[in-house]
């Protein structure tokens, strides 16, 4: 079951948290830059998307250097879980079969990802088959 008190980050907040999952504790200038030219979005917005995310509790602010360094508060897979949670409730009216039935026949999955479904399949149902 995920958290409630989690919270729920917009879709430009969890672009900055995965930013942050992959490079760790960053300053605003290093999650700006890594997004390269596949954004348009600006430095000061940036900047301000951060502030709100440290006031929402999505993101730490370390404040003892001059360049702030932020990083994520919640560990990617609480994040995940979260968010998965909600949109099992919302779209699928709480049916984890039609959620991965919808998930596999949307994205075809790879032999290994199909692998590591059927072990942790395995794995739920006791290791019977």
């Amino acid at each position: 079951m995920p958290d409630p008190t989690l919270p729920r980050p917009t879709d430009a907040e969890l672009e900055i948290l995965t930013v942050l999952w992959r490079r760790g504790p960053s300053t605003v200038r290093e999650v700006f830059e890594s997004f390269g030219d596949t954004k348009t979005t600006g430095y000061t917005t940036v900047l301000k998307l951060m502030q709100i995310m440290a006031d929402k509790g999505l993101v730490v602010r370390d404040e003892s250097e001059r360049a702030h360094r932020y990083e994520a508060a919640h560990a990617e897979e609480d994040m995940q879980r979260r968010l998965v949670g909600d949109l099992l409730q919302k779209a699928f009216d709480g049916s984890a079969k039609k959620l991965v039935l919808q998930a596999l026949s949307t994205e075809r999955a790879s032999a290994e990802e199909l692998s590591e479904i059927r072990r942790m399949l395995d794995e739920l149902d006791g290791g019977e088959r």
